[in-house]
């Protein structure tokens, strides 16, 4: 019973850890320096339009945890994981997950198109030949 009491302990002493101004103030920089990475991309057009909103989400996300004082600890405390930081974690490898979904979903939808357009080229390649035949046949 000691130890359990010890892990509840070492849990609240990590849930009422303030964190340091450097870090809030890192956390803000990287966040926006995320926004207008994405929006300039979007710009040159060197991120296409249909990845956009999930990029605007994800940084105005981290934007809104960043700039509000114990949001993530609410996060925490929600989804009942041990400190802000794996909380960070874990929601960074959801967003992984579902943007390897969407590019799988992307994938599969292009592989099908791909192998309509080649089976579509075959059977226009082959109309060409014959009709290429047929004009030989008749100026001979």
């Amino acid at each position: 019973m000691n130890e359990q009491a010890e892990l509840e302990r070492l849990r609240t002493l990590f849930m009422t850890a303030s964190e340091s101004d450097s870090t809030r103030i890192l956390m803000v920089v990287g966040s926006l320096a995320l926004i207008a990475v994405v929006l300039i991309l979007v710009r040159r057009r060197a991120l296409r339009e249909e990845h956009t909103p999930i990029w605007i989400a994800i940084s105005f996300s981290l934007t809104a945890v960043s700039l509000i004082p114990g949001a993530l600890v609410a996060i925490t405390r929600l989804i009942g994981a041990w400190t802000p930081s794996s909380t960070l974690f874990f929601l960074g490898e959801v967003c992984l997950v579902l943007l390897c979904l969407s590019f799988a979903i992307r994938h599969s939808r292009t592989s099908a198109e791909l192998k309509t357009l080649a089976q579509e080229v075959a059977v226009l390649r082959a109309s060409l030949d014959a009709l290429e035949q047929s004009r030989d046949r008749a100026a001979s």
